[in-house]
């Protein structure tokens, strides 16, 4: 029997050296593997838990919501603080928070259009006149550009209004013709810079009507003002707006005409169809829920339609919500 060489015993112990380097990273990465997978499964067993628990506080918001329309009634004031205040659903190891408030205190983008004959949306003049009023209380630049070709993007037609954007002003992709689902999508309409979007995203909605939003003037907060304003354009500012909010009763009124006689008390000017566009009643509510779950967080949205009793979730939306 010939024995090794010595070269030959160094090369046998390099490769056994090397063999069990490869199958020492090998097994590293089948560790790392199995620990990121178990990470994995447990953040979506936490996430689905979270969803779970979210669900719960919908129920939860849903049901107070009835209830405050109902002790209501005839009227729904911001009194009893209910109103943007968090309450919690407990969950073990975690916390779930819901918050409910006016969710028809905006502009309705959807407002801008009404429903035709022929399954069409027309524009609507008057939502247009107000949301160009709108958008120059807040400074928007080249607002009355914008207001116009979101009308456009809503309507069914493909003639553009004088200053407005059509199929012919975008490249690679159609206007909607269609109601918007989330205020996001004002963002590809033409002229909305995302400078302007900052600017107007806080005063708009999409209601899945296409209607304009009757304001609450019980609701209605001071520094929402210039949703107030744009109803009598170039005859109320924003800073009186506000004035007469803060002069409200702290109970609200029982009536929007009771606003409006104070409004004309002192000197102000008033016509019906800014008076149609306010009530004392709420009929959409916006809902926040925030549920942190061990590792996994969950934010949700929500959309409350409360025309009718009971009041149900018609929009949902999940993800970073601001």
């Amino acid at each position: 029997m010939r024995r090794a060489r010595p070269g030959e015993r160094g090369a046998a112990l390099l490769t056994v050296l090397l063999l069990v380097a490869v199958i020492a990273v090998m097994a590293a990465s089948a560790l790392e593997r199995l620990r990121l997978s178990t990470r994995l499964a447990a953040n979506a067993v936490a996430l689905d838990a979270a969803r779970g628990y979210a669900y719960a506080a919908e129920t939860l918001a849903t049901r107070r919501v009835s209830t405050l329309l109902q002790q209501s009634r005839d009227r729904v004031a911001l009194t009893g603080g209910w109103s943007g205040r968090p309450f919690g659903l407990p969950i073990p190891g975690g916390t779930a928070t819901a918050r409910v408030t006016d969710g028809g205190n905006c502009f309705n983008l959807n407002g801008l259009v009404t429903f035709g004959f022929g399954d069409a949306y027309l524009v609507n003049p008057q939502a247009l006149t107000r949301f160009q009023r709108l958008l120059r209380l807040l400074r928007v630049p080249d607002g009355d550009a914008i207001a116009v070709a979101t009308a456009d993007w809503l309507d069914s037609d493909d003639d553009p209004l004088p200053g407005g954007a059509e199929n012919s002003a975008y490249r690679g992709y159609r206007t909607a013709g269609t109601l918007m689902a989330d205020v996001s999508e004002l963002r590809a309409v033409k002229g909305v810079t995302p400078e302007a979007y900052k600017l107007i995203q806080p005063w708009v909605c999409t209601l899945p009507v296409a209607r304009q939003s009757v304001l609450n003037v019980n609701t209605l907060l001071p520094e929402q003002a210039p949703l107030l304003a744009m109803l009598l354009p170039d005859t109320m500012g924003v800073a009186q707006a506000q004035g007469l909010l803060l002069r409200r009763p702290p109970g609200g009124y029982a009536q929007a005409g009771q606003f409006w006689a104070q409004l004309a008390s002192a000197g102000g000017a008033t016509d019906i169809g800014a008076q149609s566009q306010t009530g004392v009643t709420t009929k959409w509510f916006a809902l926040r829920i925030d549920v942190v779950n061990g590792g996994a967080e969950l934010h949700e949205e929500g959309l409350i339609d409360a025309r009718t009793l009971p009041v149900r979730l018609v929009t949902r939306q999940w993800g970073d919500v601001p």
